[in-house]
Order: C-alpha cells, then structure tokens, then sequence
C-alpha cells in the first residue's frame, strides 16, 4: 500500500515535472518569438537595400539580374529559418519526451514493486493468476516500449525528409537564380 508520504512525493514530483515542461514550453516561444524578430528585421533591411538597387537600376537587363539575384538567398533564407524553426520545436518536443519517458520508467517501477510485493503476499494455491498478472504486466511494458520507439523512429524519418525538402528547395531556387541569370 501506498503510504501519504508517497503519495505527497509523488504529487511533489508531478508538480515540479509539471513547471520543469511549462518553463521549457516558454523558452520555446522566446526562442521563437527572437527567430521570427530576427527574420524580420533581416527582411526589413534587404527589402530596403534591395529597393534602392532596383530604383538604381539602369535598364531592364540590370533589373531582371537583380531580382534574379533576390531568389535565391530568399529560398535559402526561408530554409534556413524553417531550419531553426525546426529544431526549436524538435528540441521542446524532446524535453517533454524526456521528461514523459522518465515518468513512464518511473511508473513502470512503481508498478512492478507492488505486484512483486502482491506476489509474495498472495494466497497459496494464487500462483497462475499471478503469472497471467505479471504476463499481462510485462506485455504493457513492451507495449509502452515499441510505442516509444515507433515515435522516435518516425520523428528520425521526419527529420530526414524535412531536411531532403529543404535541400530540394535551395537547388532548385539556385537553379532557377542560374537560369535567370543566363538569360
């Protein structure tokens, strides 16, 4: 049985595990709200010089060469800030997963110590009811367990294709910047 000082543990650890994400989950969108500040004040500036390179622009040649040139660093600068967006997510997103595979484990435990110690006080004669328990009890710890690979198995494939997307984009912004240029 559960004593009130476990339980109060228990609550404790909760709460702080509780403020611990909430604190992550904040400096995630500061991390956030920066990028996206950054990124503006960025665009702001080479929208400005831009413009006043267009309003220089001597003839029609030398106005299509510029905006050609506002291609490319344009889709490598969108990549490279869904790149940060990405990983400031993946990075929140693997704090909360920390922090949800320590408590599982840590249920797991919990859970395992009172059936073990429901089996050593259970009834003689109680022997196979207690092994289908502990059974039943290790086919949802292995449950848990593939559920937890196949999430970071598919988060890893994730990764991998917004990156091979990424990478898409910029060639073919450079390919398409190459063209313009040749024409």
């Amino acid at each position: 049985m559960l004593t009130a000082d476990q339980v109060v543990a228990a609550q404790k650890a909760n709460l702080e595990a509780l403020f611990g994400l909430t604190q992550k989950a904040f400096e995630g969108v500061e991390k956030i709200v920066e990028l996206n500040i950054q990124a503006t004040k960025a665009a702001l500036a080479e929208s400005a010089n831009h413009t006043q390179a267009v309003l220089g622009a001597k003839d029609a040649q030398e106005l299509l060469a510029l905006q050609a040139n506002l291609l490319q660093p344009l889709a490598e600068k969108t990549a490279a800030y869904n790149r940060h967006l990405y990983d400031i997510a993946s990075g929140a997103a693997g704090e909360f997963t920390k922090v949800a595979e320590a408590q599982t484990a840590e249920a797991q435990a919990k859970f395992m110590a009172v059936v073990d110690n429901a089996t050593k006080n259970a009834p003689a004669g109680s022997e196979t009811a207690v092994a289908v328990m502990k059974s039943a009890v290790s086919a949802a710890n292995n449950a848990v367990e593939s559920v937890q690979k196949a999430v970071k198995q598919a988060t890893e494939m994730a990764e991998a294709n917004f990156n091979t997307v990424a990478a898409t984009a910029v060639n073919a912004a450079k390919t398409t910047t190459a063209t313009a240029k040749k024409r």
